[in-house]
């Protein structure tokens, strides 16, 4: 019933809705269609029947629906930034695969903690202050993190390290003869800056502090700092995540038309690899985050220690590449 109602709210058909929600046929909807699916699903809190499933293979398997919180910490809502949406995309898959019920999704100013006595389980993405660590482990025991940027074992995670995304970025830049390389992004304690300082001061390039733009690394404050920064002399920059790239790329388009010349060939190199990233003008050049592998095996880390089968604090990092594409030059 829930997948028709699902179908009827979305305007396709049930056999659709199932594909999408199962992942059968990744190809069989776009992706703005399986937003559509999801939001739907989860707007009636829909779990698959793997009870009806288990029967009709001839299984007998009676298994408990875990409640599951989500909490985002860099930012307040998804739709703030493609990254951690297409990653909690990957997760919400995987908890309805798991019959998990998705309880909530929200962020450490709105998190309701009375709430969390009721929940099972907690994905964090994002990075999660000790603070607000220690409280949430008042709660449940039962917390995976999902970053860029590895902890001291404070709890499990599921992490691609930034600093080395960072590095493998500022490397491809180096091997296309650039020196003079800007940073678009969070410098407070933050992994991509310190792979971006590590990288120039290995290579014996003075960092100049006037190439680097602090920002809360959104598409607006990208388009702010590349309009600062392209009056510098810098051939190349790297943005902490894609969505600020894009800014920062819009901004020299921008600039370029209203002065009536030709757009400014100054390379730009991202992290994250977001579906925005393949459609842009001209196709950015980005570091690839695995994200729905990410999003799986935070999953699949919370369910195993949800059923006590580890009791130590895990972390599982992924690799990353560099994704070339159109947005870097050779000098």
């Amino acid at each position: 019933m829930s997948l028709k109602r699902i179908a009827e709210m979305v305007g396709v058909s049930p056999s659709t809705v199932s594909r999408v929600l199962n992942n059968t046929v990744p190809t069989c909807a776009s992706s703005e269609l399986k937003e559509k699916i999801w939001e739907a699903a989860h707007t009636l809190n829909y779990v698959p029947n793997t009870a009806a499933r288990n029967l009709k293979m001839g299984k007998h398997e009676t298994a408990r629906s875990y409640k599951i919180t989500v909490i985002l910490t860099r930012i307040g809502f998804l739709d703030k930034d493609p990254f951690f949406r297409e990653l909690f995309q990957s997760i919400e898959a995987s908890l309805l695969a798991n019959s998990c019920i998705l309880q909530a999704v929200t962020n450490t100013e709105d998190v309701d903690f009375s709430a969390l006595e009721k929940t099972d389980g907690i994905i964090i993405l994002g990075r999660c202050s000790d603070e607000f660590l220690t409280r949430l482990k008042h709660y449940t025991r039962n917390i995976v993190g999902v970053d860029r940027n590895p902890t001291d074992y404070k709890m499990d995670e599921i992490i691609c390290n930034g600093k080395t995304a960072a590095v493998k970025a500022m490397e491809y830049l180096l091997s296309l003869g650039h020196r003079k390389i800007g940073y678009i992004g969070d410098c407070s304690f933050e992994a991509r800056y310190v792979g971006y300082c590590e990288t120039l001061i290995k290579q014996n390039i003075p960092i100049n502090y006037h190439y680097i733009y602090s920002t809360d690394q959104t598409y607006e404050s990208g388009y702010r700092a590349m309009t600062e920064l392209q009056q510098r002399d810098m051939t190349a920059v790297l943005c902490a995540n894609d969505i600020s790239a894009l800014g920062a790329m819009q901004a020299l388009t921008d600039s370029a038309s209203k002065n009536k010349a030709k757009r400014q060939a100054l390379s730009i190199i991202a992290i994250d690899n977001i579906a925005q990233s393949m459609t842009a003008t001209p196709l950015l050049t980005t570091v690839d985050i695995p994200k729905e592998e990410m999003g799986r095996m935070a999953v699949t880390v919370l369910l195993d220690r949800i059923s006590h089968k580890h009791t130590e604090y895990l972390r599982v990092e992924f690799p990353c590449k560099v994704i070339e594409r159109e947005s870097c030059y050779r000098l």
